[in-house]
């Protein structure tokens, strides 16, 4: 384990608990000398260290992981790429997030605040009026679940304490669900046909009626995640209520929003319950097919499983869970861990999610390294979603799911790769706009900030074709 020097961390832990460093020594069964060398920086936090931190004070280490920091690193740049002003170093970006992470996170609160602010104005100007407000409350949910590392421990516990209650069998979840449904609240539950209903909706609850009705063309595995939405509702609409109001979001519109993403993660939890699923995606080595057939459900609800996996005391590999269409849209995007997507200037297009259009249908494997010198295995794939007929537009998205390359060899899709070798890397960023590869072949514009040779008649950023 690398040195790690968290004397700031440490320091503000004790003037929350309104300890001395004489006492909390005392509480760690360290000497005063040593806590005081830690809190300084002199000496690094060990292992032993914060194990006893956990035990006596019930502080999640990750508080003091590397994981946190690298998503603070991120955060600040994406701030100083949209922000004009002095050049700042990586190094001393480093430093305000190793050092004083509280200050860091409210510089990205000021940075998102400033941003809305800007969003908002745009939509005044707007002759539609109001287009800015469903994308703030998407980005206010999704950075809710990220601060939570897509794990939301209290409706994993209780979804797998209901699936064990009704007997929810792997695989065939969906008679267990539909027999709730109808004793428990009286619902039952119709196939409809897409003729019956143009709206295109996957599900829809008539609570007069006490109908449940579901798109007939859905998958068993699909019906089985509806069913289990509206349980969320029905069963846990007051727990979903009390997070998404704990929040701390802007307004009834995100809360909402909030209340429907917590929804769908119940249903994936009840579904997929942590304990059962997570033996066997370990014993499978997380191979995303095998698992898919085994409990009867696609390659993305697997996915997107696999990256809530945090539970402090079980914990499943932490995945990066992405999903983009063709023209580089992320509509999901969902980090158990470090890695931080970027909101400036696109992804990177020498990332396999893309390649992944190639080839659809086929899991594309891929070692990518970061400017940071951080290496990701991502594994990508096509889902696709049909129309309902003949002539009807249909959907095609690229599903991708990635680890630190510490974890890759847990992993089945990590057979045949070099993981020792730094050559085996695609070099790939965050997207140019924040990227530092000056020579990369797919670089479409500069990095924000960097001063161009205006009188560089080669420059591949020129507006028009360079003179011979």
């Amino acid at each position: 384990m690398k040195k790690t020097f968290m004397g700031v961390r440490l320091r503000r832990l004790r003037e929350e608990r309104g300890m001395t460093q004489v006492a909390l020594a005392r509480a760690l069964d360290l000497s005063a000398s040593y806590l005081n060398q830690i809190e300084q920086n002199q000496r690094p936090l060990t292992v032993p260290v914060l194990l006893k931190i956990n035990a006596v004070f019930g502080v999640d280490v990750q508080r003091f992981s590397d994981d946190d920091e690298a998503r603070l690193i991120a955060g600040l740049r994406d701030v100083l790429a949209d922000v004009p002003g002095e050049s700042v170093s990586l190094a001393e970006v480093r430093e305000l997030a190793a050092n004083m992470p509280a200050v860091a996170r409210t510089l990205l609160a000021l940075h998102r605040g400033r941003r809305e602010a800007l969003e908002r104005l745009e939509a005044l100007g707007d002759d539609r009026g109001g287009g800015a407000a469903q994308p703030l409350a998407y980005e206010e949910v999704r950075d809710f679940f990220f601060a939570r590392h897509n794990h939301i421990d209290e409706l994993d516990d209780a979804a797998e304490r209901l699936a064990a209650q009704w007997l929810l069998e792997p695989g065939r979840a969906e008679l267990g669900l539909a027999r709730r449904l109808e004793m428990a609240h009286g619902v039952r539950v119709v196939a409809q046909d897409a003729a019956e209903d143009d709206t295109g909706t996957q599900r829809r609850f008539d609570a007069q009626a006490r109908v449940l009705y579901l798109a007939g063309a859905l998958e068993p595995g699909q019906r089985a995640f509806q069913m289990a939405t509206q349980l969320a509702f029905l069963e846990m609409g007051g727990e979903l209520r009390r997070i998404a109001d704990g929040a701390g979001l802007s307004g009834e519109p995100a809360r909402a929003l909030a209340r429907i993403g917590l929804a769908n993660y119940f249903a994936g939890a009840l579904v997929l319950p942590y304990a059962p699923f997570l033996r066997a995606a370990e014993a499978l080595r997380y191979d995303i097919d095998r698992l898919g057939h085994q409990w009867g459900v696609g390659f993305e609800t697997v996915c997107h499983r696999l990256s809530t996996l945090q539970r402090p005391s079980a914990r499943g590999v932490p995945f990066f869970f992405i999903r983009v269409d063709r023209a580089g849209n992320i509509s999901k995007r969902q980090s158990a861990t470090h890695f931080h997507f970027s909101r400036i200037g696109g992804t990177c297009p020498l990332w396999n999610v893309y390649e992944a259009f190639s080839q659809p249908g086929r899991i594309v494997p891929q070692l990518a390294r970061m400017p940071d010198g951080r290496t990701y295995l991502w594994v990508a794939r096509t889902v696709s979603r049909s129309g309902g007929g003949w002539g009807a537009p249909g959907k095609e998205f690229s599903v991708a799911l990635g680890c630190d390359i510490r974890h890759a060899p847990q992993l089945v899709y990590s057979r045949g790769l070099d993981l020792a070798s730094p050559d085996a890397a695609v070099p790939i960023g965050m997207g140019c706009k924040v990227c530092e590869r000056e020579a990369c072949p797919q670089r479409a514009f500069p990095p924000i900030g960097r001063a161009l040779d205006v009188n560089e008649n080669r420059s591949r950023f020129a507006p028009y074709p360079a003179a011979p």
